[in-house]
C-alpha cells in the first residue's frame, strides 16, 4: 500500500504523472485554502445564536465575543505565519507540513464542535488559525515552485476564487443547516470536507520529488527556474535538490560565506518597500472584507428582523465578483498590480461610504444594501489576487537587484508568503474589531465611513510602489526616451 501510494526506489508511485502535474497541485492547494477559510466562516452566522445558548453570554456582549472570537483567529494567523515560512524554506517536502496543518485544522474542528465555553470556542479559533498559517505559507510557496513566476497571478486567480467560493458557501450553508438541522449538522460539513482533503494532500506529489521516477526527456521542464546552477552536488544532496533541478538553469553570480550569512532572508525581504507596499494593502483588503463578518450578520438581524439563513445569504453579493478572479490574476501577470489595486482601492471608498444610507427595513433598502456590497466585492477583487503575484514579484525583484545574498537552496517564497499570511492575519485581527466596536460605540454610518476613509488612503501606497516605485519608473522612462532621441 505504502509503495502503491508514495513509491520505492524501483517503483514509481501510482499514477504519477497526474499526482505530480500543474493543475493536480494548484487544484489540491485550492481545496487546502477553500477548506481552511470554509471552516473559518461556517460558523460565522451562527456564533451570533449560539453564544446565548451554549455559552451563557448575554445578549448585550454578543456583539464584543463575536468581534473577539474571529479577532483570535487573526491573532494566531499572525503569531504562526514566520514560524511556518521559516520552517517551510527549510524542508525539502512542502507536502508533509500541509498535512501537519490539516491536523491542526480537525483539532480545531473538533473544539468547535464540542465547546460550550469561551475558553474552549478560543483554543478552537487558536488551533484554526495555526492551521491557516500552514495552508498559506507552504501552500503558495509550493505552487511558486510548481508554476514559477510567470504563470504565478493567473495561478493566485485560482486560489482567490476557491476562497472567494469558500467565503460565499460557508456562511451561506452554515446558516441554512443550523436553521434547519442544528448546531451538530453544521459541522457534519466540515468533517467532510475535511476528509476529501486528507486524500489530495495525501495524493500530492511535488514535482522535485517526482523528478527521481521521470525519464531524461520528461526533465528537461525546469522545476525552480531561480536555483542558481553554483549549488554543488553536496549541497544538493544535503538539501534534497535532484541534479535535474539545475539543469536548465541560468547562471547567477558567485556568492561568498559570509555575503550568505549577512541577513536572515526576512529581513532582506522587509528592506523591499515594494514588498512592504503589497502587504500593507493585504492588510487593508483582508480588514475591509472581515470588517463584515462581524457587523454584518448584527446588522441585517437588527435592521431587517433576517434570521441565520439570511445572515448567510447577505454575503452572497460581496463574493459573487470573484468568480472573476482567474482573469484578474490574467491582467496582474500581464500589465502588473499597481493601476488595478489602485482602482480597486479608490472604487471601494465611496461603496462602503454609501452604506451608511441604509437604515431601515424596506425593500428599496435591501436592494441598495445588496447593490452596494456586490461593488464593494468587485472593487475589492481588483485588489486581493494581484497583491498575492506581487508578493512573488517582489521577492523575485530583490533576489535580481542583490544576486550577492542568498536566500538558500529553496528561496524564500514561503518567508514571503508567511509575511503576506502575516499582513492578512493582521486585517483579520484588526477587521472584525475595528468594524464590531466603531459599530457598538457610533453606530452603523461611523463604521462605513471608517471603512471607506481607510480603503481610499491605502490606494496611496498602492500607486507608488505595486510594481515597483513609480519615480523610478519614470526616471528610467525618461532616460531611455532621451537616449533614443540622441
Amino acid at each position: 500500500m505504502l509503495a502503491w501510494l508514495h513509491g520505492s526506489a524501483s517503483q514509481p508511485p501510482a499514477f504519477l504523472a497526474y499526482r505530480s502535474s500543474n493543475w493536480f497541485i494548484v487544484g489540491t492547494v485550492s481545496v487546502a485554502v477553500f477548506t481552511d477559510i470554509f471552516v473559518y466562516g461556517l460558523v460565522v452566522p451562527v456564533l451570533p445564536f449560539t453564544l446565548t445558548s451554549r455559552s451563557g453570554i448575554h445578549p448585550s456582549s454578543v456583539q464584543s465575543w463575536v468581534s473577539i472570537l474571529l479577532a483570535v483567529y487573526g491573532a494566531a494567523l499572525l503569531a504562526a505565519s514566520p514560524f511556518c515560512g521559516w520552517l517551510a524554506d527549510r524542508t525539502s517536502s512542502r507536502r508533509f507540513p500541509l498535512l501537519l496543518g490539516l491536523f491542526a485544522l480537525a483539532g480545531s474542528t473538533v473544539m468547535l464542535t464540542v465547546g460550550n465555553s469561551i475558553a474552549i470556542l478560543v483554543a478552537g479559533r487558536v488551533f484554526q488559525g495555526i492551521s491557516a498559517a500552514v495552508v498559506w505559507c507552504v501552500g503558495l510557496a509550493l505552487l511558486v515552485d510548481t508554476v514559477g513566476k510567470d504563470n504565478i497571478g493567473e495561478c493566485m486567480g485560482w486560489v482567490g476564487l476557491s476562497m472567494s467560493l469558500a467565503v460565499l458557501i460557508a456562511p451561506l450553508l452554515g446558516g441554512v443547516v443550523f436553521a434547519r438541522a442544528g448546531y451538530y449538522a453544521v459541522f457534519a460539513m466540515a468533517f467532510g470536507l475535511i476528509g476529501v482533503d486528507v486524500v489530495l494532500r495525501l495524493a500530492l506529489i511535488e514535482k522535485k520529488i517526482a523528478i527521481k521516477w521521470q525519464t531524461p526527456p520528461e526533465r528537461n521542464t525546469p522545476i525552480r527556474k531561480d536555483i542558481p546552477m553554483e549549488i554543488t552536488a553536496e549541497k544538493r544532496i544535503a538539501g534534497g535538490i535532484p541534479d535535474a533541478v539545475t539543469e536548465t538553469t541560468t547562471s547567477t553570480p558567485y556568492m561568498s560565506p559570509f555575503a550568505k550569512r549577512r541577513l536572515p532572508p526576512v529581513i532582506t525581504l522587509l528592506a523591499s518597500r515594494r514588498l512592504l507596499a503589497a502587504l500593507w494593502g493585504c492588510l487593508i483588503q483582508a480588514a475591509l472584507l472581515t470588517s463584515f463578518d462581524s457587523v454584518l450578520p448584527l446588522f441585517v438581524r437588527d435592521t431587517f428582523g433576517w434570521d441565520s439563513v439570511g445572515a448567510g445569504l447577505i454575503f452572497l453579493p460581496v463574493v459573487l465578483p470573484s468568480f472573476a478572479g482567474p482573469l484578474v490574476g490574467w491582467l496582474a501577470d500581464k500589465y502588473g498590480p499597481r493601476w488595478l489595486t489602485t482602482v480597486g482601492f479608490v472604487a471601494a471608498a465611496p461603496c462602503l461610504i454609501l452604506l451608511r444610507l441604509v437604515s431601515h427595513n424596506s425593500l428599496g433598502q435591501k436592494a441598495v444594501l445588496c447593490s452596494l456590497l456586490f461593488l464593494i466585492g468587485m472593487t475589492l477583487n481588483l485588489v486581493l489576487t494581484p497583491l498575492m503575484a506581487e508578493v512573488t514579484y517582489a521577492v523575485e525583484a530583490k533576489e535580481k537587484k542583490h544576486p550577492d545574498r542568498s536566500f538558500g537552496p529553496y528561496g524564500a517564497y514561503a518567508q514571503a508568503y508567511g509575511l503576506f499570511n502575516m499582513a492578512f492575519a493582521g486585517g483579520c485581527l484588526v477587521g472584525p474589531l475595528l468594524g464590531g466596536f466603531v459599530n457598538q460605540k457610533a453606530g452603523w454610518g461611523a463604521t462605513t465611513l471608517a471603512l471607506g476613509i481607510l480603503s481610499l488612503f491605502s490606494a496611496l501606497p498602492s500607486v507608488v510602489w505595486s510594481g515597483g516605485s513609480i519615480f523610478k519608473k519614470r526616471r528610467k522612462d525618461i532616460e531611455d526616451s532621451g537616449a533614443e532621441k540622441a
